[in-house]
């Protein structure tokens, strides 16, 4: 079985819960997944992770 995580959209000021993130890379969890409604997007946050952690995948929920 294979583990993601779900942050939605963050709204108009980006809050990426990166500690969090990490914390999930080093427990095995496969993904991360974000979104996008009013206020931020979904890819800016997917890059800022990818360029924090090692092995997680991550994807766009809704873009």
């Amino acid at each position: 079985m294979k583990l993601g995580l779900l942050f939605g959209y963050s709204g108009r000021k980006l809050s990426i819960p990166i500690e969090q993130v990490k914390f999930a890379e080093d427990l095995g969890f496969d993904s991360i997944w974000t979104s996008e409604a009013y206020g931020s997007d979904a890819i800016t946050p997917a890059a800022w992770i990818l360029a924090q952690t090692d092995r997680v995948k991550v994807g766009t929920a809704i873009m």
